[in-house]
């Protein structure tokens, strides 16, 4: 059994890749004790930690979040009324005419699960349209 040790390069990260390669078409027992599955989690933990370090996952734009929520629990503009005020100021923000304050932020948090961390960051320009 080969030694498992820290990611610490692309090369090792490439390594461990390989090595739990195998796992992904037939994930062994998650059983604590197991050889197998023991190797599988820490391999797994270790890629994870070196991805999460080296690879980020920005948060999603503040108004893609909103929409995302929107459309996985079929809500419509006017659900979004108490968190954000009147539908036209709803959709507003939807269109990116008014940007979210604070206190929407909160409610949207508190109300609809979405992250905070997504809805405080700076919503992202939509292109232009060139005809």
């Amino acid at each position: 059994m080969k030694t498992i040790k820290p990611i610490r390069t692309e090369a090792d990260y490439e390594a461990a890749l390989r090595e739990i390669e195998p796992y992904f078409d037939q994930e062994p027992e998650p059983l604590p004790g197991t050889s197998e599955g023991d190797r599988f989690e820490v391999l797994a933990t270790l890629i994870e930690a070196y991805e999460r370090q080296h690879y980020p996952i920005a948060a999603p734009d503040p108004i893609e979040a909103i929409k995302f929520r929107m459309e996985q629990e079929n809500l419509t503009p006017k659900d979004l009324v108490p968190a954000i005020g009147r539908l036209n100021r709803v959709y507003e923000v939807l269109n990116r005419k008014r940007p979210l304050t604070l206190n929407m932020i909160w409610k949207l948090h508190k109300q609809f699960g979405i992250s905070a961390e997504s809805l405080i960051q700076p919503p992202r320009l939509q292109s232009p349209v060139t005809a």
